[in-house]
Formats: C-alpha cells, structure tokens, sequence
C-alpha cells in the first residue's frame, strides 16, 4: 500500500514538475527530477530491465502520439522543443512518468480493456486542458485538439495496460501453471 501512495504521489510531482518547468520557461527542471523518480522506480523493481523496456515504449508512444498532434497543427507547446514538428522533451518525460504508474497504482486497470479506453478518452485530454492552462501547451484549435486527443488516450490506455501486463517488473514472477512453485511437489506427480 506504500509503494501505490509513493507511486501516485511521484507521478503528480513528476506531471506537476514537467508543466510548470515547461510553462515558466525552465522546460529541463521536469525531465530531471523524472529521471530520478524512473531511476528510483527502476531500483526497486524486481526486473528492472522489464521496466525499462516499458518505460522506453510509453515514451516512443508518446513521441508518436504529441508529435503527430504537432504535426497536424493541433497543439503547440512554447518550450521545450528539440526539433520543430516534434513533441518536446517534457513531455516525452511525462510520458516515462505515467509508465511508472502502469505496474503499480494503475496495475488494477488490467485485462479491463473498454474501461481503460474510457479512461484514456476522457483524463487524457484533462490532464493536458490542464497543461494548458497553466501555460505549458496551446490548443491551435481547441475542440479538434480535445477530441484527437480523447481518441489517442482512448487507443494509448487499453495498449500501455497490455505492454505493462507483458513487460511488468515490478511483479514476483510466477512460474506457469505447468511448473510447480513449490520443490517439493516436483517428481511427485
């Protein structure tokens, strides 16, 4: 129960980090500190190279995801910029943020696939109306950009639940139903 309170908690600091730094100007302050809490997060896993592997592919989600919105004239982000057309940094950051939660506070959210997408389709676009009034991102046309992305949260939840579900380090691995967990029973069948 601690680790999903410190999880949460890490994944608001991480978010809140990310958009006020990108919205005031300071766009490297978030990626920092959510390196340190990936890092922490990777250091307790029980196969954190599984982890990793999930975290990389949230961000390359992400990288698709923000920059196709960019690309399509949909959102604009002031800071933060590595290339034109593409999504920033931060929000790449916040990306291998959420990735964090996917085996921890949101791990209930598995196999339950029609609730994750509506989940997606209606926080994902709260979280960045909320981006954006603090400053961090702009809607160049508000109700398609609501709407693009209600439907990529809607798509990205349901597919970042079945990739935590294989990558998940975070777990105790489980043998198959086939191999006995316990030594004992083994020869005895």
């Amino acid at each position: 129960m601690i680790r999903l309170i410190v999880n949460l908690v890490a994944a608001e600091a991480g978010w809140f980090a990310c958009v006020s730094g990108a919205a005031n100007g300071m766009p490297w302050a978030g990626p920092l500190l959510v390196l340190a809490l990936v890092a922490l997060h990777l250091h307790f896993s029980k196969r954190p190279g599984r982890e990793l592997s999930l975290v990389l592919s949230a961000v390359l989600i992400g990288l698709f995801a923000d920059s196709l919105l960019v690309f399509a004239g949909l959102v604009s982000y002031p800071s933060g910029t590595w290339i034109d057309g593409f999504a920033p940094y931060w929000i790449l950051a916040m990306w291998a943020m959420f990735a964090t939660t996917l085996n921890v506070s949101m791990k209930w959210l598995r196999r339950r696939h029609t609730l994750a997408a509506a989940i997606g389709a209606v926080g994902g676009p709260l979280a960045y109306l909320a981006g954006q009034q603090m400053g961090a991102i702009t809607f160049l046309q508000p109700l398609l950009s609501l709407i693009a992305l209600s439907v990529i949260w809607a798509v990205a939840m349901p597919l970042l639940m079945a990739l935590a579900t294989r990558m998940d380090g975070v777990s105790e691995t489980r043998n198959p139903d086939f191999i006995s967990n316990d030594w004992r029973e083994v020869g005895r069948a």
